[in-house]
């Protein structure tokens, strides 16, 4: 049985797991929103809500957290996005910082399909345009 046994295996081993994470993790980030399968979403879900937790205590051990749990060259920089980009906007907010969308089944074979992406986030560029505009 499987009590108290969390997460799915995604028919992976768990560094195969843990790199697929890492990457998808990195990409939700840098790109605001990303389409992939619905099992592999739901899980997404548990680690971004946490680097945002951590990115919104800003402090060094929550940086090192997130840095611990992102892989690869990009790592530093996506620290840096989640520190001063993502957590600020989620300020005011205990958790639910994602949304999945689901989509139709995928063509080839029929796996759910969904769009994951962050909750009422506006870019710094966006809102600051749109307080310009409303000056003039």
């Amino acid at each position: 049985m499987r009590h108290c046994k969390k997460g799915r295996k995604l028919n992976r081993t768990a560094s195969h797991r843990k790199a697929l994470f890492s990457n998808l993790a990195s990409s939700l980030i840098i790109n605001k929103h990303i389409v992939t399968t619905l099992p592999k979403a739901k899980e997404l879900r548990r680690l971004s809500e946490r680097l945002v937790t951590y990115a919104k205590k800003d402090s060094l051990h929550g940086r090192r957290l997130i840095l611990k749990n992102i892989k690869g060259k990009l790592n530093k920089k996506i620290a840096n996005i989640l520190l001063h980009d993502i957590a600020p906007s989620y300020k005011d907010r205990s958790g639910g910082y994602t949304r999945i969308i689901k989509l139709k089944n995928r063509k080839n074979d029929n796996s759910e399909m969904c769009i994951i992406e962050f909750v009422n986030l506006l870019d710094n560029k966006e809102s600051s345009e749109n307080e310009v505009e409303n000056k003039k």
